[in-house]
Order: structure tokens, then C-alpha cells, then sequence
């Protein structure tokens, strides 16, 4: 019996994994999650400050394309 050892280059295994996608809808969802989480309590004090920055730019983000599509 003879053992064979396929090697896969990089590029090989880029195309065979599947493309990673975020759209609008995606982001907005990531939005309102963050928005709950945060009304149940699940971030720590010490996180808010961090997630707060992100949460703004990420609004700020959504309300750009939405003026740009209007």
C-alpha cells in the first residue's frame, strides 16, 4: 500500500473555501444585535467605552450609504 500526500497550494485552498460576504443588511443586523446586547446587559463596564466607539462608527457608517441612496 502506498500512502499519497497531496499538497494544496494557498491559491488552491483560497478558491475552494467559500468568499466571505458582509453586506448592508449584515452591518445592520450587527447593529441592532449590539443594541440589545446592550439593554440586557451583557457588556461589562469596562467594554462599553470600546464597543460605544465602534457602535458610532458603525452608525455613522449606515447613515452615510442611506443618504447616498436617497
Amino acid at each position: 500500500m502506498t500512502d499519497e500526500i497531496k499538497e494544496t497550494s494557498p491559491e488552491a485552498a483560497a478558491q475552494a473555501a467559500p468568499a466571505a460576504e458582509l453586506n448592508l443588511n449584515d452591518l445592520a443586523a450587527l447593529k441592532s444585535i449590539v443594541e440589545v446586547a446592550s439593554q440586557r446587559g451583557a457588556f461589562k463596564a469596562a467594554e462599553l467605552e470600546s464597543v460605544g466607539k465602534v457602535y458610532n462608527k458603525l452608525n455613522v457608517f449606515l447613515e452615510s450609504i442611506a443618504k447616498k441612496e436617497a
